[in-house]
């Protein structure tokens, strides 16, 4: 969406964005574990495990450093996952060059219990506006192996670094119309593209990547159904969802079309967990009713992890505009 848009252009032309993640224990069943060779990770709905909570607080390695102070600021609370992208412009970024993938793995390895969450574009030039003609054409060319390489690098760098075990959120919000890793120009391709990265990564000995499908929420430029590449190579059923049309109250951003609540039914259909890599505050101003709605989907549907982006007009912590926001958001997560 425009939004994200102008935000990762920022930010993943310098470097990268990063959520961190807090643990609530809403549910008791822990995640199955996973060993690399396809298949479900569990599924969504009541009953699924831990839920990792979290926010953007800065790209690249002092993001790490802010847990600490998100953790104070939520009375304690454990930290226990981080989340950040590659910069989608150049190969050599999407193939793990950026050194902050090391403190993340530091960060990741201090504790056996952490998750990490890497987005990764499917595309060099993400965010440069490229026209769909050209988009439909490197598609055709990613699907027939071209850019495996890339994705084999990556994977090695990820195993060299300690993280096997990386959730990978692959090509985000392909139903859009901006990241040159859109689906739309070519679905059927695209789904095979996405397939080839897969079996590229998963080509890496001592790997055990789950991939995280995320679309943007409602329809968009296509329906997010339609770019869908199969259960054998999706682990996890993610949505981006931001208090934005479509969708005036959070109400209708469940129920509206490929919304919040088909996400859910499409998971369960497909025996995958539910993630939600970002959310937060935008067209509405401060929500604190939509924040409340959000909070209690998660606690209802138990996802793998949800990441609040963090700052204005977005955020709750690092944001001074939405007060009541806040505030609700402080009381719902707050350790005791």
């Amino acid at each position: 969406m425009s939004h994200r848009f102008r935000r990762l252009a920022g930010a993943c032309a310098g470097a990268v964005a990063v959520a961190l993640l807090l643990i609530g224990s809403l549910l008791d069943t822990p995640p199955s574990p996973r060993d690399g060779s396809g298949g479900s990770a569990g599924t969504g709905g009541a009953g699924a495990a831990e839920v990792a909570v979290g926010a953007y607080l800065h790209y690249g390695s002092p993001g790490v450093e802010q847990m600490q102070e998100l953790s104070r600021w939520l009375g304690g609370a454990e930290l226990r996952a981080g989340h950040t992208y590659l910069p989608g412009d150049t190969w050599s970024n999407i193939e793990g060059a950026p050194d902050s993938l090391r403190t993340w793995a530091r960060w990741r390895n201090e504790r056996a219990d952490r998750l990490f969450v890497l987005n990764v574009p499917m595309q060099e030039r993400n965010e440069a506006g490229v026209p769909d003609d050209r988009v439909a054409e490197l598609i055709r060319s990613g699907a027939q192996g071209a850019n495996d390489h890339h994705f084999r690098r990556l994977a090695r760098r990820l195993v060299d670094l300690g993280v096997p075990d990386t959730v990978i959120v692959l090509g985000w919000e392909m139903n859009g119309f901006n990241y040159t890793h859109r689906c739309r120009p070519d679905p059927e391709n695209w789904k095979a593209y996405w397939r080839r990265i897969v079996a590229a990564m998963r080509t890496v000995e001592g790997q055990r990547f789950r991939f995280d499908y995320a679309p943007n929420r409602g329809s968009d430029a296509i329906a997010w159904t339609s770019c869908y590449p199969g259960d054998d190579v999706v682990d996890v059923v993610g949505m981006d969802s931001y208090d934005q049309e479509p969708g005036r109250t959070f109400d209708e951003q469940v129920t509206q079309p490929y919304g919040l609540q088909q996400q859910v039914d499409f998971a369960k259909a497909h025996g995958k967990r539910i993630s939600y890599p970002e959310w937060g505050l935008f067209r509405h101003g401060d929500n604190p009713e939509y924040v409340r709605g959000m909070l209690a989907w998660f606690a209802e549907h138990g996802p793998l992890y949800h990441s609040i982006t963090d700052y204005c007009p977005h955020g709750v912590w690092q944001c001074g505009q939405n007060p009541r926001s806040t505030q609700v958001f402080r009381e719902s997560l707050s350790a005791g």
